[in-house]
């Protein structure tokens, strides 16, 4: 089937709000994912309808159908696919590669997939820790948490994070919190949820609740 960029993108999102497809979503809350006004959803809506890729009722909201589901792991598949070669092969950093990697996941070529897919090896998580989706879509996630749903003397390993924007990330840099780093949460602070932790067990920092919702922690 032959969608328009624009057309894959809302798929995406919709995929995306729904939870993998698990919920309804509001024509609202997708112009707001999209940015974009509710009345030009609405003829997204409609056009993507036609094609069968959702199902759309008004005042009823959209769920995405397998058809749909399958297109937009395919797009996800190669947005991280295309965001492990930026950073692992031409040294990107990982707060330079989600625009770049927006538009290269429109290409249309299965054989540049897979033997992408096979030249980095065949990643599991892309440089921000997102599962990658394999070429029939199945998605092999961890388990983790948030860092500031943990307790005092819990710890465990940074495996993702929730905001892949570049402010967040060159905030991350600078602290020294990075994919892969062992962290133990030493204090956390009653009144405003704040914690100390400690980063592969020799620096201390201190982060605010709303940062720390951001970080997805292995626990060990």
């Amino acid at each position: 089937m032959s969608l328009t960029i624009a057309e894959e993108n809302y798929l995406k999102a919709i995929y995306h709000l729904s939870d993998g497809g698990t919920k309804s979503v509001s024509t609202n809350d997708i112009a707001a994912e999209i940015k974009t006004k509710p009345a030009s959803v609405s003829d997204m809506l409609r056009k993507l309808g036609d094609k069968a890729v959702i199902e759309y009722r008004k005042y009823y909201g959209v769920n995405i159908t397998e058809e749909g589901k399958k297109i937009a792991l395919g797009t996800i598949r190669k947005h991280r696919l295309w965001e492990v070669f930026l950073v692992d092969k031409l040294q990107f950093a990982w707060d330079e590669v989600h625009e770049v990697a927006e538009e290269l996941e429109h290409i249309q070529s299965p054989l540049l997939i897979q033997r992408l897919d096979a030249y980095l090896n065949y990643p599991k998580f892309d440089p921000h820790g997102d599962p990658i989706p394999d070429e029939f879509g199945d998605v092999k996630a961890r388990p983790r948490v948030a860092l500031n749903e943990m307790e005092i003397g819990q710890s465990g390993q940074i495996v993702a994070v929730k905001d892949s924007s570049a402010a967040f990330l060159q905030y991350l840099d600078k602290v020294g919190a990075y994919i892969g780093a062992r962290i133990k949460v030493m204090d956390k602070v009653e009144f405003d949820g704040s914690l100390e932790i400690l980063v592969d067990q020799k620096k201390n920092l201190f982060m605010s609740k709303d940062v720390a919702a951001n970080i997805l922690i292995q626990q060990s």
